[in-house]
This record gives structure tokens, sequence and C-alpha cells, in this order.
């Protein structure tokens, strides 16, 4: 049985880097949308601090997560992100808490 996954995924650019990260994160989505297993794939601007992103998905599971590592638009972003964050992203892969 697979279970579903989330995945918090925080960035941070470098100071005057935040237009290009922003580019090369509105660029991943609609291709990461359109795979099958994602359920769920937004980005999201941190206003409380300058050039944070944070992405929230859902994926249809762990190797639905690690196929998508492999895509060509997932490897283009690392490359376009080269030189532009600050710090490695925080990668967050979470299960949820069964409640019952």
């Amino acid at each position: 049985m697979t279970t579903e996954i989330r995945v918090v995924a925080i960035l941070q650019a470098q100071p005057g880097q935040a237009e290009a990260v922003e580019r090369a994160l509105r660029a991943i989505v609609a291709p990461s949308r359109a795979e099958a297993a994602c359920h769920f794939y937004t980005p999201h601007r941190d206003p409380s601090h300058p050039g944070r992103y944070v992405f929230i998905e859902r994926w249809a599971s762990r190797e639905a997560l690690a196929e998508h590592e492999q895509t060509a638009h997932f490897k283009q972003l690392l490359g376009d992100l080269d030189g532009l964050l600050a710090e490695p992203p925080q990668i967050m892969v979470l299960e949820e808490l069964p409640l019952a």
C-alpha cells in the first residue's frame, strides 16, 4: 500500500536574487502539476521574510516524489537555482498522522 505524502520545501534567496528565484519557481509549477501523481504543488512567498519561498506539495507516494525528482523540469529547477540561494533548501517529507 502506498501512502500519500506532503512535502514542505523552504528556499531562501540570496540578497538581490529574489526575482530570479521567483522566475525559476514559476517555471516548474505547470509541468509538475501535470504529473499524474501530483495532487497539489504550490509555491508561496513569505511576506515576513524577504526572499523566502515555501513550496507545499502533495504526492501520491514517496515513489512518486522520487520520480518527480528525476524529471527534466525538476533538474532544470536545480540548475536555475544554482548560485541563487543563500543556503541549501530545507525539505520536509511528511505523512499524515492518522487520527483514528
